[in-house]
């Protein structure tokens, strides 16, 4: 299992000369198994440097670690979703009950989308912490591969504050509209806009898609966003609502429910979501396994990333 972290911050890329110095130091220190005092020797810099360097290349992606055990990243729960919900891939962490979380699946998904990116990839995005996790990651990779990205809702403010990496890129084009807009002849007006409408269609034509999945609750990120408020979420799970995706509720079959709340938001539709090859979706917790067990049913997303503990979860209530 391959597992790539860039800086969660943001690490900026190494230089020629400290990318060659990177090298040195992690192929000694890995492959030659010398202490960093010998490579601070050999090198003929200080031992924190060499420490310093060694993080570097995990953070940027320079230096992968993998890890060769039957037992990394839960396999045998990894091939039982697979199998129990009809996905084509599945990535499961350890449990580790003192950690949060969100870090730890972003990190898994991120692991998840350096292994299957390729050079001049389209990866599709969804937003929420998860996925803003899992792209602050691999930042650093997207512009040496040539990978563009393209989001899959509206709420332009959300996307940049939570990753960091849209701003002046290139290689990022955003929906330039909120999530939610006041009105249903609102939103009409906005998809038809020529370049809503092309962001609307460039993602659809992606290989790749990461999401995130919301629980129906008062502390989930539409709430916080201010895109839903406490009432109405209350008001949706009376009416069959167990998680949401691109700021659609849906039911424990996975059905998309009828509600005025779909008709004000700019996103790609779930319909043309689906077309997507491979559609992962990230999310863990006991507080999402109705959610997730939902989006399963309904075939919402295709690959799933989530941890141990939620895992056994979702294989028990599934049977």
């Amino acid at each position: 299992m391959t597992q790539t972290f860039p800086d969660a911050e943001g690490a900026s890329s190494p230089d020629l000369d400290e990318a060659e110095q990177i090298t040195r130091a992690a192929w000694h220190y890995y492959n030659d198994g010398l202490t960093q005092n010998e490579i601070a020797d050999m090198l003929g810099v200080s031992r924190i440097k060499v420490s310093r360097l060694i993080e570097k290349g995990r953070q940027t992606g320079l230096i992968e670690l993998r890890i060769n055990s039957p037992h990394a990243g839960c396999l045998t729960l990894q091939q039982q979703l697979i199998s129990a919900f009809g996905l084509i891939d599945a990535r499961v962490v350890p449990a580790a009950n003192d950690l949060p979380a969100v870090p730890r699946i972003g990190r898994a998904a991120a692991s998840f989308l350096m292994q299957k990116l390729e050079a001049n990839d389209l990866l599709a995005i969804g937003w929420g912490e998860t996925v803003a996790t899992a792209l602050r990651y691999t930042a650093p990779v997207f512009p040496q591969n040539n990978i563009s990205l393209v989001s899959l809702t509206g709420g332009v403010s959300a996307y940049v504050s939570t990753t960091g990496l849209y701003g002046p890129q290139s290689n990022a084009h955003l929906i330039p509209t909120p999530l939610r807009v006041s009105s249903p002849d609102l939103a009409a007006m906005l998809r038809v806009e020529p370049y809503v409408r092309y962001v609307l269609d460039l993602a659809s034509t992606a290989r790749i898609a990461i999401i995130g999945i919301g629980a129906v609750s008062s502390t989930a990120t539409l709430v916080r966003y201010g895109y839903c408020t406490s009432t109405e979420i209350e008001l949706f799970a009376r009416r069959g609502a167990v998680g949401d995706i691109l700021g659609h509720f849906y039911d424990s079959n996975g059905e998309i429910l009828n509600l005025d709340l779909h008709r004000h938001v700019v996103a790609v539709e779930i319909a043309d979501l689906r077309r997507i090859p491979n559609l992962a979706a990230a999310a863990a917790g006991l507080h999402k396994v109705d959610a997730i067990l939902g989006l399963l049913r309904g075939r919402l997303a295709n690959i799933l990333i989530t941890d141990q503990v939620t895992a056994e979860e979702l294989l028990r209530r599934g049977k």
